[in-house]
């Protein structure tokens, strides 16, 4: 049995090969499989933001999305983000996940701000919720590459304390206070 991403690279490479997008063969078809998969993924795209939320930014943050938008060169995308006060503060790009159609595209794909692009291939319920580790890997690499330009200060898991977390010990055996 194959795993739902390696599922969704072989449905990516047909579509690739038979000039499709799961049935739909024109450019208006495509963009209504867009819309509903955009559809489909709402609760998993939350489910993969509010789970970084929670175990990141101690339930800090907050997920919105965008729905539906057409961009000035004509395709479509849709945005999931997870803002949070640190990552205003210091005008750094929220974590999110994004769903997007480009104008020249064959099909849609997903990303992250900083992350790159993932084939979307999804057509019903069962392929958004197949969707969820793929969603999850795309927020975590947000989270990394966030931290890795500004600094892990932006995750309050980091800097605040909480129940059951503990300020570990620098090497010279100081502990951290921010």
């Amino acid at each position: 049995m194959r795993t739902p991403i390696n599922e969704a690279l072989l449905r990516h490479f047909r579509d690739l090969r038979d000039g499709t997008h799961g049935r739909a063969v024109s450019r208006d078809d495509k963009e209504q499989v867009f819309i509903t998969a955009v559809e489909l993924l709402d609760p998993v795209a939350r489910t993969a933001l509010e789970e970084l939320n929670t175990d990141l930014l101690l339930g800090a943050g907050e997920v919105v999305a965008s729905g539906v938008t057409r961009s000035r060169e004509g395709g479509l995308n849709a945005m999931w983000s997870l803002t949070w006060q640190e990552q205003r503060a210091c005008h750094a790009q929220p974590v999110a996940v994004v769903a997007h159609y480009g104008s020249d595209f064959h099909h849609p794909h997903l990303r992250g701000n900083t992350v790159g692009d993932w084939p979307l291939n999804v057509f019903d319920a069962e392929d958004a919720a197949a969707q969820l580790g793929t969603l999850r890997v795309i927020a975590a690499g947000d989270a990394h590459n966030l931290v890795f330009q500004e600094s892990y200060r932006l995750m309050p898991a980091l800097t605040r304390e909480g129940p059951g977390h503990e300020n570990p010990a620098l090497p010279d055996g100081g502990r951290r206070t921010t």
